[in-house]
C-alpha cells in the first residue's frame, strides 16, 4: 500500500514539538513551513495521528501540490489530482483558502477555481451525474505560498484541542494544544510533582495527566476521517484499543492546580472528571503567595495574567515582580511561565534559561524557562542548611579558607554565594558584639528599645532595632547586584544570622523594605499580620506593631526628646501635631500637662493613640483626638494661644488623597510655624523635629522669641548615625500679638 502525504499543522513555535510527538509514534517527519510538519505513513496513521497529537492542531492529507501563478494552472492542476479515491459522489465538500505571497492573492475567487475542479472531476468519474453533498464531510483547503498551492484534505474535522473535557466555557481559556505543548517543553516527568498556581479551569494540570498517564487525548472525541468510506472502522477501532491499552495507572503523586476563583476551580473538576484523571489532580483555592511544597525537583507550569487591560496591568506587574520571592521557596524545581508581558524579564529581575516565542490564540506570548537543579545534582541549601552554612562561614578564619559543605547546583530563583556566607558571618559578629555592649540598658537604664546596628558594615546596609524580645530589620532602596530571588535568599539569611546572634526565635526577627518616598505617606502598611507586642519606655507601656508597617509605631531616635518634653509638661496645654501613635502625647501626659490634643490625618493612628494613652492610664475628657490635616487645625484655631507646649515631628512629603494639596516639609515649613507659633501662649515651647537630610530651616522667616538646634542633644548614643533627625527647640514671642 502507497504512504500517504501526511501534515499536522501546530501553531507557529510548536513545529519541533509537533515532530517529536511523529517520531514517538514511529513516523520520519520534517518541518516544511511555519506550522506544519510533513509524515508519511497508511490510512492507520491517519487514525494514530488524530488520537495521539497532543500539541497538532489537525490532521491534513496532502492530495497534490504544484506551482500555480494563474487560475488556469490551478484549475488544471487541481482537476489532475485524484480527488475521486477519496471523495465519493455524496461527500460534502466545501473549500478553503489563505493565500501568502502569492501572485493569486484573491483567495475567494481561488476556492471557486479549485471548488470548480473538484466538481468536474468527480462528476466525470460519476457518469455527469449531480453531487448532492448530503454525505460525508470532505474540507477542502488550498493554501497557496509563493506561488506553490498545496491541496489537502482535512482529517480531523474539529481541531484537536477540543478533547471533549471542556464542556463549561471559561475566561480566556488556554487551549488544550498550546497547554500539552507547555508540559511537553518541559522538564516534567510523571514521576515529578507538578503545580500550575493560576490554573483556571484546569486545562495545564489536565493535560499533564494525560501526558503523565499516556492517556491519548483524542479517545473521547470523533474525527472528520472517521466517516470516509476509504478507511475502514475496523481500522479505528484498532486505534483506540491500541490507545486503550497503553493507558498507564494512576500518576506517583497528584498534580496540584491553584487559583484564587473557586468558581473556575468547581469547572477544573468537572473538566478533570470529564477527562478521567480526577484522582490524578488535586484543585485547591490558594493565592499564588501561599505557593509552597516539600517536594524536591518538581516543575511550575503556568499561564499567569498577561494585563492585557489597562486596568490589570499595575496589579499584573506586582503580581510578577512577587514571583521571584515566591518561586525561590521551591529550591530545587524547574519554573516554566507563559505571558505576552513585554518586560516580563526585567520585572522579576533576571534573565530565563530559555525562552520560545509561541503565541496563545492572536496573542504573541513568550514561554520563559527557568531550569533547577537535575535529581542528580546535589539540591541547593534548604533554609536549615543555609543557617549551617552561616554557623559554618563564622567558624572559619577571618582569611577565608575552605568553602562551605552546602555550596550547592543554584536553584533557579535565589542561592546563596560563598561572599553573601561571608557577610552573614561579619553581620551575626558585629550584631553580637553591640549587643554585649548594650547588654545593660534594659536592666540598668530602663531601656528596652533600641539602635542594635545602623549599617556598621558598607556591604551590609541594614538598620536593626531590638524591642524586648523581637528585631525590626530595615534595608533601605539600593542597588545591591543580586537577582530578586537571591537578594530575598540573602535577606533571610541576615534574619536568621541576628535571630541566632542574639539566641532570639527566627520568628521574632520582622524585615521590612523601605524604597524611597515618591508621593505617599510615610508609614505605609506593608502587611495584615497583626503582630503587636506590648513594650516598656521611661515607665511608661506602648504597643507597637512589628508586622504590618513599614515603622512600628514608636520612633526610637527620639526617646530623648520625648523625655525633654515630658520635663516641660507639668501643667502645660500639650499640642502634638502630625501626631502618627500619639507617643508624645503620653509622655506629656505623664509628665503632668493639663490637656493633651493629638491631631492626625489617619483614624488608625488617632486609634493607636488612644489605646497608648489609655494603656498608662490617660482616658479621661482632658486628652483629645482630632482627625484633620495640620493645616486645617490651625487654621481653625488662629491666634487663640490655646497651648503651652507643642511638638511637631511631620513627613518629608506627602501627597495624600485626603489632602487638598500636597504637603513638603522645605516649602511648607515656615507657614507652619507660623501659625503653631500664633496658638501657643506667650513663652510657649515648641520641639520641631525632621528626619529630612537636606533640609535647610529658614528661621530668619520664622516669628519667634528664641530658636536653638538641639539635635546633638537628643540623638540617642545608640544611633550611629548622628543625623536621623534634627530637632530645634522655639519659643513662642513674649509679647502678646507678637507672632501674628
Amino acid at each position: 500500500m502507497p504512504l500517504l502525504d501526511l501534515i499536522a499543522t501546530s501553531t507557529f513555535g510548536l513545529e519541533a514539538v509537533v515532530k517529536r510527538e511523529l517520531v514517538a509514534l514511529g513516523y520520519e517527519a520534517e518541518t516544511i513551513q511555519n506550522g506544519r510538519t510533513l509524515f508519511r505513513g497508511d490510512e492507520s496513521a491517519i487514525a494514530r495521528a488524530n488520537l495521539w497529537l497532543r500539541a497538532a492542531d489537525r490532521v491534513l492529507l496532502r492530495v497534490g501540490t504544484f506551482p500555480a501563478t494563474d487560475f488556469g494552472a490551478l484549475f488544471d492542476e487541481t482537476h489532475r489530482l485524484p480527488w475521486e479515491e477519496w471523495i465519493p459522489r455524496d461527500a460534502a465538500f466545501p473549500v478553503k483558502g489563505r493565500s501568502v505571497q502569492s501572485q493569486l492573492s484573491s483567495v475567494p475567487a481561488c476556492q471557486k477555481i479549485v471548488k470548480k475542479a473538484i466538481v468536474e472531476k468527480l462528476r466525470a468519474v460519476h457518469d455527469g451525474t449531480e453531487l448532492p453533498e448530503t454525505g460525508a464531510l470532505y474540507t477542502v483547503e488550498v493554501a497557496l505560498l509563493r506561488d506553490q498551492a498545496t491541496l489537502t484534505l482535512d482529517t480531523s474535522g474539529v481541531g484537536l484541542h477540543k478533547r471533549g473535557y471542556r464542556t463549561q466555557p471559561s475566561e480566556a481559556p488556554l487551549k488544550e494544544t498550546l497547554a500539552a505543548a507547555l508540559v511537553l517543553l518541559s522538564y516534567w516527568r510523571p514521576d515529578r510533582p507538578l503545580i500550575d498556581p493560576f490554573c483556571g479551569s484546569g486545562t495545564i494540570p489536565i493535560e499533564a495527566a494525560l501526558v503523565g498517564r499516556r492517556i491519548a487525548p483524542g479517545r473521547k472525541r470523533a474525527f472528520a476521517a472517521e466517516s470516509w468510506p476509504r478507511i475502514p472502522a475496523a481500522l479505528w477501532a484498532e486505534a483506540r484499543a491500541a490507545a486503550a491499552a497503553e493507558i498507564r495507572p494512576a500518576l506517583p503523586g497528584p498534580i496540584l492546580g491553584t487559583d484564587i476563583d473557586e468558581a473556575v476551580l468547581a469547572l477544573a473538576r468537572e473538566h478533570a472528571a470529564n477527562a478521567g484523571v480526577a484522582n490524578d489532580i488535586r484543585f485547591e483555592r490558594r493565592a499564588f503567595v501561599e505557593l509552597a511544597s516539600d517536594q524536591e525537583y518538581g516543575c511550575v507550569i503556568t499561564n499567569p495574567p498577561y494585563g492585557e487591560r489597562v486596568s490589570e496591568r499595575a496589579e499584573v506587574r506586582a503580581l510578577y515582580a512577587s514571583m521571584p520571592a515566591v518561586l525561590r521557596g521551591l529550591r530545587t524545581w524547574s519554573h516554566y511561565i507563559l505571558t505576552s508581558h513585554p518586560d516580563f524579564e526585567a520585572i522579576i529581575g533576571q534573565p530565563a534559561d530559555r525562552r520560545r516565542k509561541l503565541y496563545n490564540g492572536p496573542l504573541e506570548c513568550t514561554y520563559y524557562q527557568f531550569h533547577g537543579p537535575k535529581p542528580s545534582a546535589a539540591p541547593p541549601d534548604t533554609p536549615a542548611q543555609a543557617a549551617q552554612a552561616a554557623r559554618t562561614a563564622r567558624a572559619a578564619p577571618a582569611g577565608g579558607g575552605t568553602a562551605p559543605a552546602t555550596a550547592t547546583v543554584p536553584p533557579a530563583f535565589g542561592g546563596l554565594s560563598a561572599e553573601m556566607r561571608a557577610q552573614a558571618r561579619a553581620f551575626g559578629d558585629r550584631i553580637a558584639k553591640r549587643a554585649r555592649h548594650l547588654r545593660r540598658w534594659p536592666t540598668h537604664q530602663g531601656i528596652t528599645c533600641y539602635r542594635l546596628y545602623d549599617r556598621d558594615i558598607p556591604k551590609i546596609p541594614l538598620i536593626v532595632d531590638r524591642y524586648a524580645d523581637r528585631l525590626h530589620i530595615s534595608e533601605y532602596d539600593r542597588w545591591h547586584g543580586h537577582t530578586p530571588g537571591e537578594h530575598a535568599d540573602w535577606l533571610d539569611l541576615m534574619a536568621r544570622t541576628a535571630a541566632e546572634a542574639l539566641g532570639l526565635p527566627p520568628a521574632h526577627v520582622f524585615v521590612k523594605y523601605r524604597a524611597r518616598q515618591r508621593g505617599r505617606d510615610q508609614h505605609q502598611r506593608q502587611g495584615d499580620e497583626g503582630h503587636v507586642i506590648e513594650i516598656a519606655e521611661g515607665g511608661l507601656r506602648f504597643l507597637v506593631n512589628m508586622s504590618d508597617y513599614i515603622d512600628t509605631g514608636l520612633f526610637l531616635d527620639h526617646r530623648i526628646t520625648r523625655s525633654l518634653v515630658r520635663a516641660e509638661a507639668r501643667d502645660k496645654r500639650f499640642l502634638n501635631l502630625f501626631g502618627y501613635t500619639g507617643t508624645f502625647s503620653v509622655y506629656a501626659a505623664a509628665g503632668g500637662a493639663r490637656v493633651t490634643t493629638t491631631v492626625d490625618l489617619s483614624s488608625s493612628y488617632l486609634d493607636w493613640a488612644r489605646r497608648n494613652m489609655e494603656l498608662n492610664g490617660f482616658s479621661g475628657a482632658e486628652h483629645r483626638y482630632v482627625r484633620e490635616d495640620a493645616f486645617s487645625f490651625l487654621v481653625r484655631h488662629p491666634g487663640r494661644h490655646d497651648y503651652d507646649l507643642a511638638v511637631i515631628d511631620p513627613p518629608t512629603f506627602s501627597n495624600s488623597k485626603r489632602l487638598e494639596d500636597y504637603w513638603d516639609i522645605q516649602r511648607d515649613h515656615v507657614r507652619l510655624l507660623n501659625l503653631v507659633l500664633a496658638l501657643m501662649s506667650p513663652g510657649g515651647v515648641v520641639f520641631f523635629s525632621t528626619n529630612f537630610r537636606r533640609f535647610k530651616l529658614d528661621a530668619a522667616a520664622i516669628a519667634t522669641g528664641a530658636l536653638r538646634e538641639i539635635s546633638a542633644q537628643t540623638v540617642p548614643p545608640d544611633f550611629r548615625n548622628r543625623r536621623i533627625h534634627r530637632t530645634w527647640r522655639i519659643v513662642a514671642p513674649v509679647a502678646p500679638g507678637a507672632a501674628k
